[in-house]
C-alpha cells in the first residue's frame, strides 16, 4: 500500500538521546542448565521473511543457525508485498535476486485516481528516482526461495517458543512447548507483530492506528488486463489499490476508518461481500478483481505500527537476544516498506555477528548494540513517516479531499525526492 512519500532525518542530539536514555527492561533471573539440553550457537524464532532472510545472510557469511517455526510448514498465506529499490538491493545481496524478478513483473509507473475514476496524476518511477526498481512479490515464492537456499536441517517446523530464560554463562535457555530444550549463544526474535520475544523484552503491544485493510490476490487465467503499474484510488476516509504481480495475478487492497479493529473474520464471503459494501460506486475493476480473488487470499487486518521513541522505548537487544524486522518495529504499509526494513536488518545483524561467536559474549553484545544504534535511526522515521502519510491519505473531511485531489495531488506533490528513503547501498554477503 505504497503511496505519496515523506522524507525526514534524525538530528544528531536526538541519535544521542537514543543512545544516551535507556529504559531498562525486565529483570531476569539466571538458571543452571540441564544435562540433556541441545546447544546451539544461534537460534532464529520464527520463519518469515525477516527469520528466514536472516538465517540466510547468515549462511551467506559461513555462519549457521536454527530457525524454529511454530507452524507445522512454511506459513505461506496471504498475498503479496511491493518490494522497492532497497528490497532488491539486499536480495541481490543474498543471491536471490535475479531468480525472484524472473518470475514477477517490474512495476513501471502509478497512477492516482478520484473515487469517480477521474485520473489525478502519473508518474513513471525511473523518471523520478533513478535506478528505482518496483515488484509486487507473492509472499509464498518469496519464503519458499529463501528456504530452498537454506542447508535442509535449518528451519524446524512445530517449534513453538514457551519459555526464555538467561543462563548463569550469559546465553539463553529455550523452552517448548513439546518440551524440548535449547541453550543458544544468540537468539534473534523474527516472530512478527505479536511477537513473544518483544514481549518479554519489555515492549508494548503494537498500537492500532485507526485503520483497516482488506487484502486479496486476484487471479485470472487467461491473462490479466492491467499495465505494469500501482493504480491508486482516494475517497473520503476510505482508499483503494492494485498492482499487477504476474501475468495472471493482480494484488489489490482497500483500507478504510473503523474506530477499533474489529472482529477477526475468517469467513471468505463475508470479507468478499464487506469489501465490496466498501466500494460499490468506485471504478468497476476492483469489484471485479475482488471477485476473482481465491477464498485463501483475502484478509480483513487492522493496522499496527510501534513507535520506538529514544526515552521510553526498550532496546532492541537484551544480552544475546535481538529483535529483526516487525518483531521490533512494526511499520504501517503506506510507504511499502515493512519487508524491505526486514531485509535491510537481516543483512545488516548478520555482517555484524559475523566473526563474534568466538570472541565471547562482550563481543556479541557489542555487535548487537552497533546493530541496534545503526538500524534504529533507520526504521524509527520510516515508522512515523507511514503513519502520517497514511493519516493523511485517510482524512474524510470533504473540504481536505477536495484539497488534496485538486491541488496537493496534482500540482504539488513531487514523487522522485520522496522515494530517497529507498536508497540503500549493499554489497554481496561472501
Amino acid at each position: 500500500m505504497a503511496t505519496i512519500f515523506y522524507s525526514s532525518s534524525l538530528s544528531p542530539s536526538l541519535l544521542l538521546l537514543k543512545n544516551q536514555n535507556r529504559v531498562k527492561p525486565i529483570c531476569l533471573s539466571t538458571i543452571k542448565t540441564t544435562p540433556n539440553v541441545q546447544k546451539e550457537e544461534i537460534v532464529i524464532i520464527g520463519a518469515g521473511i525477516a527469520g528466514l532472510a536472516t538465517s540466510l545472510s547468515l549462511h551467506r557469511l559461513g555462519v549457521k543457525s536454527l530457525v524454529l517455526e511454530q507452524a507445522d510448514s512454511l506459513r505461506t498465506g496471504g498475498t503479496s508485498l511491493t518490494l522497492f529499490k532497497n528490497g532488491w538491493r539486499v536480495l541481490d545481496a543474498m543471491g536471490v535476486g535475479d531468480e525472484l524478478r524472473q518470475q514477477f513483473l517490474e512495476i513501471e509507473g502509478l497512477v492516482i485516481k478520484a473515487e469517480d475514476g477521474r485520473e489525478l496524476r502519473s508518474f513513471k518511477f525511473k523518471d523520478e528516482s533513478e535506478g528505482q526498481e518496483v515488484r509486487a512479490v507473492e509472499r509464498r515464492i518469496l519464503l519458499e526461495t529463501l528456504t530452498n537456499k537454506l542447508p535442509l536441517d535449518t528451519v524446524r517446523f512445530s517449534s513453538k517458543l514457551e519459555k526464555i530464560e538467561t543462563t548463569e554463562t550469559r546465553e539463553t535457555l529455550l523452552q517448548l512447548t513439546d518440551g524440548t530444550e535449547l541453550l543458544a549463544k544468540i537468539v534473534i526474535g523474527c516472530d512478527g507483530i505479536r511477537s513473544p520475544v518483544a514481549k518479554w523484552m519489555g515492549f508494548s503491544e503494537p498500537r492500532y492506528v485507526g485503520h483497516c485493510a482488506f487484502r486479496g490476490l486476484a487471479v485470472y487465467p487467461g491473462g490479466q488486463p492491467f499495465q505494469p503499474r500501482v493504480n491508486y484510488v482516494y475517497g473520503r476516509g476510505l482508499r483503494a489499490g492494485y498492482v499487477p504481480v504476474t501475468p495472471t495475478k493482480v494484488y489489490w487492497f482497500i483500507c478504510f476508518n473503523n474506530p477499533s479493529p474489529g472482529p477477526k473474520i475468517t469467513d471468505a464471503s463475508v470479507l468478499k461481500n464487506e469489501a465490496q459494501k466498501l466500494v460499490r460506486n468506485w471504478p468497476s475493476e476492483i469489484l471485479d478483481l475482488i471477485d476473482k480473488t481465491p477464498d485463501d487470499t483475502i484478509s480483513r487486518t487492522p493496522l499496527v505500527d510501534r513507535w520506538l521513541w529514544p526515552t521510553t522505548s526498550p532496546s532492541a537487544s537484551l544480552g544475546s537476544v535481538v529483535l529483526v524486522g516487525d518483531a521490533w518495529h512494526p511499520m504501517t504499509p503506506n510507504l511499502g516498506q515493512g519487508a524491505c526494513c526486514a531485509l535491510e536488518d537481516a543483512v545488516i545483524l548478520a555482517r555484524k555477528l559475523a566473526g563474534t561467536l568466538e570472541s565471547g559474549p562482550t563481543s556479541v553484545e557489542n555487535a548487537l548494540k552497533s546493530y541496534e544504534s545503526e538500524r534504529w535511526s533507520r526504521v524509527f522515521p520510516l515508522t512515523i513517516r507511514a503513519n502520517f502519510v497514511g493519516s493523511l491519505l485517510q482524512w474524510a473531511n470533504p473540504l481536505v479531499c477536495a484539497m488534496r485531489n485538486n491541488v496537493v495531488i496534482p500540482k504539488l506533490v513531487r514523487l522522485g525526492p520522496l522515494l530517497e528513503h529507498t536508497n540503500f547501498e549493499c554489497e554481496p554477503l561472501k
